[in-house]
């Protein structure tokens, strides 16, 4: 397993849309052992492929608190397929904009159908902070990331600072 580097905002990789894995390879399996290796090293609860720059519809999810009870979920091709009308506020952030929190509006449940390592069709059904990791990852899949759910003014804000960043070639 290898911890790949993350892309960061302003980076134009983030606002690509994924494509469909099709069939699960190999290659498949290590870019997914390498995003878990990626998202808990950096740490996170989790990690879009786009995010370590593969636009492949894949995401790694775990919300356990303990190191020692890991409990990761992959996601391949991943799509919400019910959400509830009942609404949650989460304080989210992002590997692909360090240290920069808001407070996003999202469902507080979801159905979601997706692939699992073996190739196979599941449907879970979430809430919570696994739901809204769900849906804040498969944002990422469509190039969408939680600045985008935020206003126009916090928006631009967050986004000037990381360009200036970028372009000094340091961390925002």
């Amino acid at each position: 397993m290898t911890i790949r580097p993350l892309v960061i905002l302003p980076d134009p990789r983030l606002r690509l849309v994924s494509e469909p894995v099709g069939e699960v390879t190999s290659e498949i399996r290590t870019l997914v052992a390498d995003m878990l290796e990626t998202m808990y090293d950096a740490p996170g609860v989790g990690l879009a492929a786009i995010q370590v720059g593969v636009p492949k519809r894949i995401v790694t999810i775990d919300t356990s608190k303990d190191e020692d009870a890991r409990r990761p979920q992959i996601f391949i091709d991943p799509e919400v397929v019910w959400s509830s009308e009942e609404r949650r506020i989460y304080d989210e952030g992002c590997l692909s904009i360090p240290d920069y929190y808001g407070e996003v509006e999202r469902p507080d449940r979801v159905r979601v159908r997706f692939r699992g390592l073996d190739g196979n069709s599941q449907e879970i059904e979430a809430d919570g902070l696994l739901a809204t990791c769900i849906q804040h990852e498969i944002d990422h899949l469509n190039g969408t990331l939680f600045i985008d759910h935020l206003s126009k003014l916090k928006r631009d804000r967050v986004t000037k600072k990381f360009a200036k960043a970028a372009k000094r070639g340091e961390a925002a």
